[in-house]
């Protein structure tokens, strides 16, 4: 049972006339006629009553009448439905982002793009990165606000489309001997230290899961600190920039986080030299080869235009 022969049944039954119909429908009567009979072989009984006057509906046709008119209309509806999303006028995107990367990206989007679409909904996950991949490869949200992973941690079924970098620093206490052992350097925020001189220190490390654990372990192995001494282990870069401005260990954080430090607490910054490329890079992931709506797209676009 296809739309064109529920179409057919009930174009006759609204003109009552074979010849007539066909005209309707653009289409040579005697194929019409021959659909018609295939329809009410395909169903096992007449849907009409062939008479002098015309064609009417047998009671199975008037069943078959108003569940092709039903059916009709949801296409219809449907098409409509398509027509609206694809002009923006109506849809919804499920976008995943991690609890910070919403406070900085969030406010900055979604005004100029309620005003574009005010009518798609924006439906808005924040979960870690590593969940916000799992939840990519399940097909769960359309795209998600992450940062590159190390090249041991790519997932190949995901699509990573960079936008800008933010290198790390240290972060250490005011106080820290290793402050004097920095160099200031033309094209650093910060007096640079030499990350080998880390290999002592006690450090306060993210979880594994997370993409700045993953990039401090990859920054640390390419100076030679394969198995750091952790001192503890947190989920809130926030805690571990206090803890570290009050001389409890050293940890590695991205620079555009340590502009958010609390005004309680007054860690000491020093940079990286950009040999080591201890960076990130705030990226758009989405599934390789995937589909995205013009409502991600639009998104997304916003998104490049603000954040460049």
């Amino acid at each position: 049972m296809t739309s064109k022969e529920l179409l057919y049944v009930k174009t006759v039954a609204d003109e009552k006339n074979i010849s007539r119909a066909a005209r309707k429908l653009y289409m040579a009567q005697p194929s019409l006629s021959q659909s018609i009979q295939r329809i009410e072989d395909s169903v096992g009984t007449p849907l009409f009553l062939r008479t002098n006057t015309g064609m009417t509906l047998t009671f199975a046709g008037e069943c078959y009448y108003r569940m092709a008119c039903q059916v009709l209309k949801m296409f219809e509806d449907f098409e409509m439905e398509i027509s609206d999303i694809n002009n923006l006028k109506t849809g919804r995107i499920r976008l995943g982002i991690t609890n910070h990367l919403g406070t900085l990206i969030l406010p900055k989007v979604m005004p100029r793009y309620r005003e574009i679409c005010p009518h798609v909904e924006v439906e808005v996950i924040e979960e870690t990165t590593a969940r916000l991949e799992q939840m990519l490869l399940a097909c769960e949200l359309d795209f998600a606000f992450t940062h590159t992973p190390p090249l041991e941690y790519i997932q190949p079924q995901i699509h990573y489309d960079g936008m800008n970098r933010d290198p790390f620093v240290i972060v250490l206490n005011q106080e820290h001997p290793l402050n004097r052992r920095a160099v200031v350097k033309e094209g650093y925020p910060y007096p640079v230290l030499d990350l080998k001189l880390l290999k002592d220190e006690r450090f306060l490390m993210l979880f594994r899961t997370q993409r700045i654990r993953q990039i401090t372990d990859a920054v640390l192995i390419k100076v030679g600190i394969r198995q750091p001494d952790i001192f503890l282990t947190l989920r809130n870069f926030e805690t571990a920039q206090a803890l570290a401005a009050v001389g409890t260990g050293v940890t590695l954080l991205p620079t555009q986080y340590c502009q958010l430090s609390s005004a309680e607490y007054h860690p000491s910054f020093l940079s990286i030299d950009k040999s080591y490329q201890a960076e990130w890079e705030l990226c758009i992931a989405s599934l390789e080869g995937g589909f995205l709506s013009k409502a991600d797209q639009l998104f997304i676009r916003i998104t490049k235009e603000i954040l460049a």
